[in-house]
């Protein structure tokens, strides 16, 4: 099979250079009853990034809707026409598509952290529905595949997209949206420079996958992300000297492990160890250093 869906297609293309989940997260369910909610039979390859993802973060660029999972904050649903007829009404310039269950309407699959949503323009047959983003400020971009194609070619970069935000230079990735606890480690200075210091921590908790970072006025902010584990961190003096770091509940003793023993190579002290959310308790220093768990 070597059309849309099969091993050349370009889910499978996605797929071998965005790692996928191993489990997707509101990812499986009945398709049938979605379909039958929605009024609309939907498209194969969007079936297909669902169970093969799930819900999370694609590239930072954009986050998958599903129709499955009680506490699903982006659910698939059509409201689009509830939330913005009556808006339309009053400035109809700024509507230039038909809002789903409008014929030819707009049916969002996608959303984004600027809150713009990735659409189909359910014209004509699922499988030939274009994408459309619809940005916040009432800009659209449009582009004639669907959103297995869309995909496949935002991440190997043959699609131009100024709606989207992502960072080009970066390996594309997927952060599946499971629960992370958030601590936040507070350091002391050491003698090493920040550049030092940030090429220890990597090498210690290698193998690490940029996720970009910042710097202004000397001041620096450095993500990445531990391959291998859901865990994600942040180093930084733009906000006081620190690490952030997020990670799966389950592995709080583990985390807590392999960043304090980082910290001990860059030469740097611990002030404090604060959960900012979740459930995990680092804990401060103990008075004699020491960082048993």
């Amino acid at each position: 099979m070597t059309g849309p869906h099969g091993p050349h297609g370009p889910l499978a293309r996605t797929a071998a250079r965005v790692k996928s989940p191993a489990v997707a997260v509101d990812g499986r369910g009945d398709w049938a009853a979605a379909e039958e909610a929605l009024g609309t039979r939907l498209p194969e390859d969007y079936k297909q990034l669902v169970e093969t993802y799930g819900r999370g973060d694609f590239w930072g660029a954009l986050c998958l809707c599903t129709p499955f999972g009680d506490d699903n904050p982006v659910p698939l649903v059509a409201d689009l026409l509830d939330d913005y007829g009556p808006l339309r009404d009053f400035s109809p310039e700024s509507y230039p598509y038909p809002l789903f269950p409008e014929p030819g309407g707009l049916l969002a699959w996608a959303v984004t952290e600027s809150a713009a949503r990735v659409c189909w323009l359910t014209v004509g047959s699922p499988e030939s529905w274009p994408v459309v983003i619809w940005s916040r400020d009432d800009d659209y971009e449009r582009f004639d595949c669907g959103a297995g194609a869309f995909l496949d070619g935002l991440t190997r970069r043959s699609i131009p997209t100024e709606l989207l935000h992502h960072d080009p230079e970066l390996t594309p990735w997927f952060d599946p949206a499971v629960e992370l606890d958030h601590v936040y480690v507070r350091l002391g200075e050491g003698p090493r420079p920040y550049a030092e210091r940030l090429r220890i921590l990597r090498d210690t908790l290698a193998p690490t996958a940029d996720r970009g970072g910042y710097e202004h006025n000397g001041q620096r902010q450095d993500h990445f992300a531990v391959d291998g584990t859901d865990w994600l961190v942040t180093y930084e003096s733009a906000y006081g000297h620190q690490l952030r770091v997020a990670f799966p509940p389950a592995d709080s003793a583990a985390a807590r492990r392999a960043v304090l023993a980082a910290v001990d190579l860059m030469g740097c002290p611990v002030r404090s160890a604060d959960t900012i959310h979740g459930t995990s308790s680092w804990g401060p220093e103990p008075a004699d250093g020491s960082r048993a768990l």
